[in-house]
């Protein structure tokens, strides 16, 4: 079985989130996704963020209609800082050996992969689904591993010209890029709006829109 993991804040999820993973769904062919929210991101600890309480409704509201989508609470509270290397060997004790887990991330997180947790180690877990977005390349990709597992320039080349979509594969690490999905939304932007007491209706699934207005969230941001 093929096997999405999908991390994520999700304050609160919306139309482009689950735009990459149904991209994610059809290109590999993925059986069921696993949105995890984290409780506490260790790359966002400073920023202020919607109690996971509401988080995970909103979460639940948006998939309930999509019978491979699952939330999750493998990152729900009770540690200090969830990290994914932590989270995606946990999420693997529940699988079979058969079982191929994909990680999706988007292309601004991947980027910051090398500052990440055990990163050699987490790469080497899973398989990972990077959402590109318009201009990008495998090479980018390559070139944002950590030094261990980096390829030398000659190697990297060559993808600088695959732009969009491909595979990568080095040192048992194993990266395919998802072509562009094309939706800018952006959680900042809803933020703002439902603060200004704006429509945000199109942008999030009507049940999570009703959520958002009906407990009063961000309108105190």
């Amino acid at each position: 079985m093929n096997i999405g993991f999908f991390g994520g804040t999700f304050d609160p999820i919306h139309r482009g989130h689950l735009a990459v993973a149904a991209a994610a769904t059809r290109r590999f062919r993925l059986q069921k996704i696993l949105f995890v929210v984290n409780d506490v991101s260790p790359h966002k600890q400073a920023e202020p963020i919607t109690p996971y309480v509401h988080r995970y409704a909103m979460l639940a509201l948006a998939l309930a209609k999509e019978p491979r989508y699952l939330p999750s609470t493998l990152e729900s509270p009770g540690i200090a800082v969830h990290y994914s290397i932590d989270t995606v060997r946990r999420a693997k004790t529940a699988l079979k050996k058969s079982d191929r887990l994909f990680f999706i991330i988007g292309m601004d997180a991947f980027r910051e992969i090398s500052s990440w947790r055990q990163p050699e180690q987490l790469l080497r877990e899973c398989e990972f689904i990077v959402a590109s977005r318009p201009g990008h390349s495998l090479a980018e990709v390559a070139e944002s591993l950590p030094e261990k597992l980096r390829p030398p320039d000659k190697i990297i080349a060559p993808f600088r010209r695959s732009k969009g979509a491909g595979t990568f594969t080095h040192k048992g690490v194993t990266i395919h890029l998802l072509p562009e999905v094309n939706d800018s939304v952006s959680a900042t932007d809803i933020r703002a709006a439902a603060h200004d007491r704006r429509r945000i209706d199109g942008r999030v699934p009507a049940t999570v829109a009703s959520y958002i207005r009906k407990m009063h969230l961000y309108e105190e941001e």
